[in-house]
């Protein structure tokens, strides 16, 4: 056993900071499900092609009943600078403070990239049910076809 939530574990309940300056928390979306995609950084390839699949799914995401929401170390600033570079419809919400909800979850960590070791977001998505258990975890996300992957988990909760 982890001593990290996971399936059928309570999401934790902690707050973010969303780019206008208001917060969100898991609990904000209690009776409805909710997909919690945590990546690394706002504008470099992967995390823009992933945000960009979410947000040309989001219609169907409504349609099932599901809440998205991108999660991310960066700034609100650069948030809305993503947003609006991208046209992105999905809400996304800074993870900035020590001991957040990707510490959390476990998924802010030590990584390795040419020798040197450095704090990163490991790529990870969340599918929680209504009731705020998790449903459902994706690790270490490849992006090609995950967001539709998450939406025919979604669909099928």
């Amino acid at each position: 056993m982890s001593e990290f939530p996971g399936e059928g574990d309570l999401v934790p309940d902690i707050a973010m900071e969303t780019p206008d300056g208001g917060t969100v928390k898991p609990s904000d979306f209690k009776g409805q499900k909710l997909v919690l995609f945590f990546y690394p950084k706002d504008n470099t390839p992967g995390c823009t092609t992933e945000a960009k699949d979410f947000t040309a799914l989001k219609a169907e995401f409504d349609k099932a009943g599901t809440a998205l929401l991108g999660i991310s170390k960066d700034s609100a600033k650069k948030h809305q600078n993503f947003i609006a570079k991208h046209d992105l419809t999905t809400p996304l919400a800074t993870d900035a403070e020590e001991g957040g909800l990707s510490d959390a979850l476990g998924i802010w960590t030590e990584k390795q990239m040419y020798g040197k070791t450095y704090m990163g977001m490991v790529r990870t998505t969340y599918l929680v049910g209504p009731d705020g258990k998790i449903a459902r975890v994706w690790n270490k996300v490849k992006v090609k076809e995950h967001a539709a992957q998450v939406l025919e988990a979604a669909q099928a909760l």
